[in-house]
C-alpha cells in the first residue's frame, strides 16, 4: 500500500507533524476528513483554540479510536496531529498529547 501524502487545499491546511502521523498509523487523509466532518465526539482540545474529535473504529477483537486535533485558522481547519487510541476513553476525559506538538502549536504558520 502506497502512502498518500495530504496536500494543502482551500479548507484543509496539514502541520508536519500530522503528516508524519498518518504515515505512522497508515491512515490517508480522507479518514482524518471523515473523522472531522463525521465525529463520534467532539471535545474541546488539550491544546489552546483547538478541537479534539474522535470516531470509533472498535472491531470484535479489539477496541480503538481514532482522534484529530485541529484549529480553525482563517476559515481553514488546520490539522494539528492524529493518532489512533487503543481502547476506550470516557467523554471530557483528558488527552494525553506529545511534547513535539506542543513545540508544533506554538510556531508561527
Amino acid at each position: 500500500m502506497q502512502f498518500i501524502e495530504p496536500k494543502n487545499d482551500r479548507n484543509y491546511l496539514w502541520t508536519s507533524h500530522s503528516k508524519r502521523k498518518l504515515f505512522q498509523y497508515g491512515l490517508g487523509p480522507g479518514a482524518v476528513k471523515r473523522v472531522m466532518r463525521y465525529p463520534d465526539r467532539k471535545e474541546e482540545g488539550i491544546a489552546e483554540k483547538t478541537v479534539a474529535v474522535m470516531k470509533d473504529k472498535s472491531t470484535k477483537s479489539a477496541n480503538k479510536e481514532l482522534w484529530v486535533m485541529y484549529q480553525i485558522v482563517k476559515g481553514k481547519k488546520r490539522v494539528i496531529s492524529a493518532w489512533i487510541y487503543p481502547g476506550k476513553t470516557e467523554p471530557g476525559a483528558e488527552i494525553y498529547v506529545p511534547d513535539e506538538v506542543w513545540e508544533e502549536i506554538q510556531k508561527k504558520f
